[in-house]
């Protein structure tokens, strides 16, 4: 999948990691040009903007992710209008102006500037639950996060009842916006987010043992 991100802050280059560790193709721009030189090498991203349009012409997915509204509505506006983008993700960074991120600005999925990065990756790509946010190929650490819903079938258990891959252990539980130090009596509940790290355990088996 080609995917445009507009928006080289923390979160665009986060989302942009992920999905090019998933085998897509991202591009990543920004109007500070001195911010996607420096991004080079760290995931497959970013030409400067004047190649925006190339990209534009052939993404499958658009993600506005810049930390203004009016620029993420913009963004959005050009993709589908103009370049007829199937799919356009925008962050909505102030809660009032929710109303206008609809499909008359070209919006097809509204994310509140809130929203767990597994989420939008979720609402954005129709992946799973749980993602791999980074790996560390030098150290041979991966660093996965999965969400705990309602259909989880570790919601309700207590944390030391999972079993977990081999080499994998549960650094934090963010819960409420707080980041929990983990203990086995700890019982999961949706909404949780957790992060793992992990040596050798792939999304999939983190995915089998939560989901």
């Amino acid at each position: 999948m080609n995917v445009l991100i507009a928006g080289a802050g923390r979160l665009g280059t986060r989302v942009a990691q992920v999905l090019t560790a998933a085998g897509n193709e991202a591009t990543l721009v920004d109007v500070d040009e001195e911010r996607v030189d420096a991004l080079r090498g760290q995931c497959d991203a970013g030409e400067a903007a004047v190649q925006a349009r190339a990209g534009a012409a052939r993404a499958d997915l658009v993600i506005a992710a810049t930390g203004r509204d009016e620029d993420n509505l913009v963004i959005s506006y050009l993709a589908k209008r103009h370049f007829a983008a199937p799919r356009v993700v925008a962050r909505v960074n102030d809660d009032e102006n929710a109303w206008l991120f609809d499909h008359h600005w070209g919006v097809d999925i509204a994310v509140p500037t809130a929203t767990p990065l597994v989420s939008l990756i979720e609402e954005a790509t129709g992946a799973a639950d749980t993602v791999a946010l980074l790996r560390l190929s030098t150290a041979g650490v991966g660093i996965i996060e999965t969400a705990i819903t309602a259909r989880s079938k570790a919601a309700g258990r207590p944390l030391g009842d999972i079993r977990l891959p081999e080499g994998t252990l549960v650094a934090t539980v963010v819960r409420d916006g707080n980041p929990t130090a983990p203990s086995p009596s700890m019982r999961l509940r949706p909404g949780d987010e957790l992060l793992l790290v992990s040596h050798s355990a792939e999304e999939q088996e983190i995915h089998a043992a939560f989901q």
